[in-house]
Formats: C-alpha cells, structure tokens, sequence
C-alpha cells in the first residue's frame, strides 16, 4: 500500500507507519457512538454558584494569584476568516450587484459602524480612487467587497479572525488578539504583575502575530503596568491525520503523493502539554467584547478558577492522605462521595469493594488533570453541550459532546441533545500538574475513540477526513471535570461579520 516516498513523507513529518495504517482502519470501521446517561443540568453535573459562594470563589483565586504560581491564557488562534465572511464571497460570485438578501443589506446599511471602516474607505481610496460612500452612491458594491476581502485591500477574507479589527476605540480599534491581551491582564496576571499568553497560529500568518503582540504588549504594558510574556505555536505536523478515498485507501493527490490534512483543534493537545504552568485558561480567539462589557467576564473567569483551586486543593489533600495510608472507610466513603458528587464520576459497585481496593480506585480517579469548564444557557447557538457519558472502564463521568458522538438514530439520546439546557461556549481553566508538583502528560489522557469522520473534496473528487478527538471533547475526556453555570454575557463570538453590529460589539 505504502511505497517509499509515502514512508519519507510519514518520517518527515513524525507520523509512524503504524499511525497512518490505525487511521486508515479507524475509516473503515469508524468511531462508536458515547453511551449517554444524561444531559447534564443544573443540580444534575453543573454548579449553579449562589452570591456568597462566588464572592468565596473569587477571594481564593484572588489569593492564589497572589501566591509563586504561573498562569497562562491559551488562545486557539489558526482559524482562517473565510467563514465569517462566506455572505459577502456569496455576493461577489452572485449574478447580481446590489445588495439583495437582508444580510447585505445590513451589511451596507451598517458599514461605518465597523471598526474596520477606516482602513476599508481608505484600501477604496487608493485602489479605485474613490470611498466607500461614493462607490455605494455610484451602486458599485461589489468593489467595496473586494477591497475588503481580496489581497489588493484589506485582505480580510485570507486573514485569521485575531488580526481583524472588531472594536473601535476613538480613534483607534483592536483585533481579538489585542482584546485578549487586555482581559487576560484583569483576571490571569500573576503576583509580579505578568500576564502570560499563548496563541496557536498557522505558519504563514505567524509574523503577522508576533508583530501585532509585540506593538499592542508594549503600548499595553506602558498604560496598565502588566508585563507580558507572549509564545505561539504551531499545530505540529505528526497531528495531520491522513485522508482517505471513497474506498477507505489513502487519497493521493494529482502527483502521487498522500493527501494529509490537519487533524482539528484537537490536535492542539500537544501544544497545551508544553505550556509549563499550573493554571492555563482557554478561550476562542472571537469571544472578545470591548472594555465596558468585559465586568461580567472577568468576574466569571475568576469564579470558575477560584472553583479550580478550591477542588485542586481538596483533591491534593486526598491523594496525600491516600499516600499516608493513615485512613479508615468512613474517610474513603468520604472521598468516594466527593468523587461521585463533585466530580460527577460514578460507577456501579464501588461501595462495595474492600478498602485496598477502594483506595487504588479513588488514587486513580484523583490523580488526574483538572478543567473546569463555563456552561451557559442554550438559546440555539450551534456546538457542543455538556453531557454524563460512559467510559471505557464503566464509570460516568462529564463530558463535553458534539452532536457526531450521539447517536442521532436513538430518539432517546437525540432527546438529549435537543433539549439541553445548556451548551459549551469553550470557557476553560486547567489545572496542569499533580498533588507532587509535576506537569501531568496531558496525552495520556485523551480517548482516541472519540474522533470523527467527516466528508471533504479536493479539486472536485470526494475524500473522507479524520479529525482528532476535539481539544475539549475526547482529547480531555480522562480529566477531573467541573461544569459551572455562567452567564450568557460572557459569550460574544463573532461567527459572520454582520456578529460584529450586535450592541456587544458596539458602543466602545
């Protein structure tokens, strides 16, 4: 199957024979569905914290970025803008030129609201000698939209979304790259007053990054006293997962060679475990709102890392006592009951079990990563939602879904999913070493029979793609996992352009 230019391509880029082969098997036999218990709910695996306890919660991260610890904030930071701006390259290709459907005429109607209005009117200006208003009086739309898009302009539809302007400021906006500068300073600096940020980029757009962080981090620092530390990464070429024809044989391209193709925001697990620090937040590159809305996140953030801490440190407190052997039942049912009810990880006849027994099974359960994890109410929006699902050794635990690991045939789980009462808006804080101090091996804790298959083209033939388990789906579906209920104010992404004309995109 493989000839030896294919075995020089899988050496360059780290992939094993042995990987290519089980990913091409994973494509003939493809990935179970999870075994739901239930969506879960406020009282049923999420935290609804009450006023008293958060003001709690806040104090002791509060009093833990106070302490030697290092924090970071881990921004996934690739994704290419081409979706957000999918109406407005609809109407380019379109056999019309003025605006027609309700979406282009927001856009129209509402274009100097955009931060990026400046730079457009002027990217008009100079290639077609003429502003925006004038070439929208003349009914020359279709112009305005390409210096938005297309090299010659603004080049907004090849750019990443964390190097567009969102947000006007006066005289001057940000991207989401320069918002996540500014939140991160509020509520994950350090005792030393730095503030640690990390974003994985694509190679051809990384100069462009670290130019834009090191003037907005230095300007930043000048204006709230913060010092920055920022790193980017990659996503690493032995993630690309191999594609596959329709006959499950690997797909090669017009010149012989094996298509690979990235293997998705979980492939980012190998980015994350080279973070060394003891707390990492992640959030999407596009939840960003100017400063006048951004209370309501950061006081969410700290409620969520003061949870962290306080169960890693009831956590750390068990697995020493475990260690000490200085233990009777009633201390283990105590921790069984923190496991069970806390943790939400259960499993049928653990009471049961002699005390040996019971501790090697609560040592296990605890000495693991920690995440917990913003829920917020579902009002339609597409992505994942938090769920109690089996494990491979029985037990349930929570765990964040997407619709493609439910069995969508089973009117029972579909259900499920429909009626949920809340989604995931990727609103993480990690704990990433153990009760001794040292950094867990975050890969051995992903679930590699939670990925998916999904249906691409390239130059018109059809292909089958695999994606990894996601980032915060089966890549941490082994961690110790919190859901606490947050307000929907703390999510504001931007998926299309118009997103950037809602009122929390405005008024800054």
């Amino acid at each position: 199957m493989f000839e030896a230019k294919d075995l020089a391509m899988f050496a360059a880029k780290g992939i094993s024979k042995e990987q290519v082969e089980k990913q091409l098997d994973n494509f003939r036999t493809g990935f179970p569905f999870l075994e739901l218990d239930a969506a879960a709910s406020v009282g049923n695996g999420i935290l609804a914290v009450s006023q008293s306890d958060m003001t709690e919660y806040v104090s002791q991260w509060e009093q833990y970025r106070e302490e030697n610890h290092r924090i970071t904030k881990f921004v996934p930071a690739s994704g290419a803008a081409s979706r957000m701006f999918k109406d407005m390259f609809a109407f380019l290709s379109a056999d019309y030129s003025e605006p027609q459907s309700a979406f282009e005429r927001r856009f129209f109607d509402e274009i100097h609201k955009f931060a990026f209005f400046g730079d457009l009117d002027a990217a008009c200006v100079r290639n077609c000698g003429r502003g925006v208003d004038a070439l929208v009086s003349a009914g020359d739309y279709k112009a305005v939209v390409r210096n938005l898009l297309e090299a010659e302009g603004l080049n907004y539809g090849a750019l990443p979304k964390g190097l567009l302007k969102f947000h006007s400021y006066g005289e001057c906006a940000r991207t989401p790259l320069e918002e996540h500068l500014a939140e991160g300073a509020l509520y994950a600096s350090g005792a030393d007053s730095d503030v640690n940020l990390h974003f994985t980029v694509s190679p051809e757009h990384r100069p462009l990054f670290e130019s834009l962080a090191g003037t907005a981090s230095a300007e930043m620092s000048r204006s709230n006293g913060m010092t920055y530390s920022i790193g980017f990464s990659e996503q690493k070429p032995g993630t690309d997962t191999v594609a596959a024809d329709m006959e499950n044989k690997p797909f090669r391209n017009d010149d012989g060679s094996i298509l690979f193709r990235p293997g998705g925001h979980g492939a980012l697990i190998a980015n994350l475990n080279e973070i060394d620090s003891d707390v990492v937040f992640i959030k999407n590159i596009d939840n960003v709102v100017p400063d006048h809305l951004k209370s309501d996140t950061v006081t969410y953030k700290k409620l969520i890392a003061g949870v962290l801490v306080s169960v890693q440190k009831q956590v750390f407190s068990y697995l020493r006592l475990l260690d000490s052997g200085r233990y009777d039942r009633s201390r283990l049912d105590e921790m069984l009951a923190y496991v069970e009810n806390t943790l939400c990880c259960r499993m049928a006849g653990v009471s049961e079990k002699s005390d040996r027994e019971l501790a090697g099974y609560l040592h296990s359960k605890l000495n693991r990563p920690i995440r917990v994890c913003g829920m917020v109410r579902n009002v339609g929006e597409p992505g994942g939602g938090p769920f109690i699902a089996r494990n491979s050794d029985g037990s349930f635990s929570l765990q964040i879904l997407e619709s493609s690991q439910i069995d969508m045939t089973d009117e029972r789980k579909k259900r499920m999913f429909s009626e949920g009462t809340h989604f995931n808006p990727v609103d993480l804080v990690c704990a990433l070493r153990d009760y001794n101090g040292e950094k867990f091996d975050l890969t051995k804790y992903v679930d590699s029979a939670t990925g998916f298959i999904s249906s691409k083209s390239k130059n018109g033939r059809e292909l089958k793609a695999l994606e990894l388990p996601g980032l915060w789906n089966g890549a941490m579906s082994d961690w110790n996992t919190v859901f606490v209920e947050v307000p929907l104010t703390t999510f504001n992404p931007v998926k299309t352009v118009n997103d950037l004309l809602r009122e929390q995109h405005q008024g800054c």
